[in-house]
């Protein structure tokens, strides 16, 4: 005998949720996220002041970029999408774009590997930074763009530039990684 209408209690018929995959996507945000510094440390005012000369503020601006990193791609990419606002076409070539930070930039567990070769993840970041803004421009939004562009770069620099950096602790191995480019790796 059939009973129609009656709600089935096995879960044989219906999608399964995978709730393993779940977990393992919200423990990749958060780990993702961990990268970013604080905001309060960011922007903690008694750790701002005017830079003593050029070699100074050099020292700063080049410190502050490797340790704030995350949070000043977060800044840039916040500028450019209030930017996007009037433009809906930009807006949503935007929106795509930004998905694809977060799971090949911001989320990514491992260095990314193309030929054998380690890329750091500074070169990630420009290489992503230059397609973001090359695809955004191919939707004639090209001086909100460049408006944006400039307006979050400067904004990064002066906090760059103010922001002291004595109370910051770069991990050293993490510190040397900044420079170089490209790494090889032997096969496995």
């Amino acid at each position: 005998m059939t009973n129609y209408g009656a709600i089935p209690t096995s879960s044989d018929g219906s999608p399964v949720v995978d709730l393993e995959s779940i977990s393992r996507a919200k423990h990749r945000i958060v780990a993702g996220l961990a990268t970013r510094r604080p905001w309060k440390v960011m922007f903690d005012f008694h750790s701002m002041g005017i830079p003593h000369g050029f070699s100074d503020a050099l020292s700063r601006t080049k410190k502050n970029l490797a340790y704030f990193r995350v949070n000043y791609a977060i800044i840039v990419l916040i500028v450019i999408f209030f930017s996007l606002i009037w433009h809906p076409i930009s807006l949503i070539v935007f929106t795509v774009l930004v998905f694809v930070w977060i799971f090949l930039y911001f989320l990514r567990d491992e260095p990314l590997k193309v030929f054998r070769y380690q890329i750091n993840d500074l070169t990630v970041l420009i290489v992503f930074g230059v397609v973001t803004i090359v695809l955004l421009l191919l939707t004639n939004a090209t001086l909100n763009i460049i408006g944006a562009v400039v307006t979050g770069a400067v904004l990064v620099l002066i906090h760059a530039v103010v922001r002291k950096t004595e109370d910051l602790f770069l991990d050293e191995e993490a510190a040397t990684t900044e420079t170089s480019g490209l790494t090889s790796y032997p096969s496995s």
